[in-house]
């Protein structure tokens, strides 16, 4: 367990960012005194709902419609993007948007320039989109009371597929991994509200009491903020093999192994893999180098944002082939990274004893429960 201890005069706040770069982000809110990665008890991650039936190739809410060409500035690309805003617009209208464009001329395109949008998704506690909404009235700008105290849990996976070969559409690459970034979030949103409903009447007013001028927010910038940033990519191919990349991130990827650890000795994952997914928590700090997977995390480490890459090494058979569709999926493996994921954000977020008991963990297990009869 990581534990980081604060003033009391000034609460810890944690929030969830998840990016799509094409890229995809989104971003949550936790207070506390002592602030502390602490592990989900048994019944918890018995709780943490799988992908279910929104992750079937075919007709899956989720990823279904993200399973065709997306390559920038095509319409397959716009088509990845309304099917990611319309998910959050219909089922978490309480979650931001806010667009990132940029242009760009790739190989393909020569001298014309494509355009390229990241969509960053945001759920922050209702006071502070309150305070916001008020300073915006004011004329003051949007960034509301204390924001620059926030600390930001970032999850990370691009949306666009390659131009070549002809079709490619990028299962693993990274359809998949945007499924999953949508289903964390659905997942968690109840939890967070009912623990946000708690805090908003018993800590507030002691929360905001030494509010510190902006000048002298402990985050000088958004990206200052992120207190870890992690990729997702190449994920629901069977047996993948996940290293720990970098030695300051490796408590980090020590916590998500150990869910999958517990999670397989409570007999709540599909696969049956040769090893587990994630086998380095053992690695020791001799053995890091300074090798890394060239992926969309690289402009954010070279400004000094902590990276976990959740990438497997070997890439899988079908990395940049046509084989890399829907057909090849591996669905036990999809629907075990789903729950791996959701339930290292829910301890990030420190829902123990709450997401147990929302609507969301409640309709996952009668999804799984019918999963495994129809099995």
């Amino acid at each position: 367990m990581m534990a980081v201890a604060h003033n009391s005069a000034q609460r810890a706040r944690r929030f969830l960012t998840m990016i799509f770069p094409a890229i995809v982000c989104c971003v949550l809110l936790n207070f506390s005194g002592v602030s502390a990665y602490e592990e989900l008890s048994d019944l918890a991650l018995r709780s943490v709902p799988g992908g279910g039936f929104d992750f079937d190739a075919e007709t899956g809410s989720l990823l279904a419609p993200l399973l065709i060409p997306r390559v920038p500035g095509t319409a397959g690309s716009a088509a990845a993007q309304r099917h990611i805003a319309g998910f959050f617009a219909r089922e978490l209208p309480a979650w931001s948007l806010r667009w990132h464009n940029s242009t760009s001329r790739t190989p393909a395109t020569g001298d014309v320039d494509v355009p390229f949008a990241s969509m960053v998704f945001t759920r922050d506690p209702p006071w502070m989109v309150k305070e916001k909404e008020e300073k915006e009235k004011d004329g003051g700008g949007g960034s509301g009371s204390g924001s620059g105290d926030v600390a930001r849990l970032a999850l990370v996976a691009h949306y666009d597929s390659l131009y070549r070969p002809e079709g490619f559409v990028g299962a693993i690459d990274s359809a998949v991994p945007c499924a999953m970034l949508m289903h964390v979030a659905r997942a968690v949103d109840e939890a967070l509200t009912r623990k946000w409903e708690d805090l908003e009447t018993s800590a507030l007013a002691e929360a905001w009491e030494a509010e510190l001028h902006p000048a002298l927010s402990t985050y000088k910038n958004p990206l200052d903020a992120i207190e870890l940033f992690v990729l997702l990519d190449l994920l629901g191919a069977p047996d993948p093999r996940v290293p720990s990349y970098f030695e300051t991130t490796h408590w980090a990827y020590q916590g998500m192994a150990k869910i999958e650890a517990r999670m397989r000795a409570l007999d709540e994952l599909k696969s049956n893999p040769k090893r587990p997914f994630l086998p380095d928590s053992g690695k020791r700090a001799s053995q890091f180098t300074s090798a890394y997977v060239q992926d969309d995390h690289v402009p954010f480490m070279a400004r000094g944002v902590p990276v976990l890459h959740v990438i497997p090494t070997p890439f899988p058979p079908v990395w940049h082939r046509m084989e890399d569709d829907g057909a090849h999926l591996d669905p036990a493996a999809v629907d075990d990274w789903a729950r791996i994921v959701t339930a290292f954000v829910a301890e990030w977020m420190e829902l123990d004893g709450i997401i147990e008991h929302t609507e969301a963990a409640a309709v996952g297990k009668r999804l799984d429960d019918r999963s495994k009869t129809e099995l």
